[in-house]
């Protein structure tokens, strides 16, 4: 799922491309990807976008006359940059939103459609499609303690909770926790000052320094390679591959269809964390340290 950075030099070059230029027309491939009934989509054709935002994990466009169009990408969700007209890809699109200087495609590779478009109208219509995360840009140590403690759960949900944080996921959570040295699976309530101290600057430091990597590699160009799965990415995605910082291999734990990764000598202490489906399965021989694993 694109996260803040990736959604953040979106928001960047769609402001660039389309900000004071008008919707001409909306062409629905697949039309369920439209979540909203009232207004309709129809109603945004003929305004002028005057702002392009980032709520959360949406990408929001701001029309005359307070109109909003809110784009989810989910998972699989990708916006592509095409030439006036382009054609709407026959196997992944969805949508497209044309404008003068060139047509915006909604596409979503894979088999389970989540992406969606909602249109509403008004602030308050709007402000409902936000799940309430702190911004860590926006925020102080003190407001980010208060909610990484509000409850006792595991760093690794807490960080991605969007009703807790805005614009985390599964990518850059294992990435913040292995630069801070700790455990996806530490609770949140254990953790002393020092620790949620640097949990907070480092949270920060890796979205900052990921946002200004993309924003580079993007240049005056379209974000067409958004991807949860970077080789310079230390430890997600990474699983088997040594730790940039100490050697040892990288670790999992699947849960569904997520997995976490990590770093058990970096993190952990050597110890590795139990993965739900192969240590029951391993029992007694499941390994306990980094250690045994060679």
């Amino acid at each position: 799922m694109p996260e803040l950075p990736d959604i953040t030099v979106y928001v960047e070059r769609l402001d660039a491309l389309i900000r004071g230029e008008t919707l001409e027309c909306v062409r629905l491939r697949s039309p369920f990807v439209l979540r909203s009934v009232d207004p309709g989509i129809d109603e945004l054709e003929g305004r002028r976008v005057e702002a392009v935002a980032r709520l959360g994990k949406r990408i929001v466009l701001g029309f005359d006359g307070e109109m909003f169009l809110v784009i989810h990408l989910m998972i699989a969700g990708r916006l592509r940059w095409r030439e006036p007209g382009a054609k709407i890809p026959v196997k992944f699109g969805h949508a497209a939103f044309d404008f003068a200087p060139g047509a915006l495609l909604l596409t979503e590779a894979g088999s389970k459609k989540r992406a969606s478009i909602h249109v509403v109208r008004g602030a308050e219509a709007l402000a409902r499609h936000d799940p309430g995360g702190l911004e860590l840009f926006n925020a102080d140590l003190d407001a980010f303690a208060s909610v990484l403690r509000r409850e006792n759960h595991t760093l690794k949900r807490s960080l991605t909770d969007p009703r807790l944080f805005s614009g985390i996921g599964n990518a850059y959570s294992d990435e913040i926790l292995h630069r801070a040295r700790l455990s996806p699976l530490k609770l949140t309530r254990r953790m002393d000052d020092g620790e949620v101290a640097t949990l907070f600057a480092v949270a920060r430091q890796v979205l900052d320094e990921w946002t200004a990597r993309l924003r580079d590699q993007t240049g005056d160009g379209f974000p067409d390679k958004v991807t949860a799965f970077r080789p310079e990415m230390a430890v997600h995605g990474r699983y088997g591959k040594p730790c940039p910082e100490c050697g040892a291999p990288v670790q999992r734990i699947i849960y569904a269809e997520n997995e976490t990764n990590y770093c058990a000598r970096c993190q952990t202490g050597g110890r590795l964390l139990a993965d739900r489906s192969l240590s029951r399965l391993l029992k007694k021989d499941w390994p306990r340290t980094v250690d045994e694993l060679d």
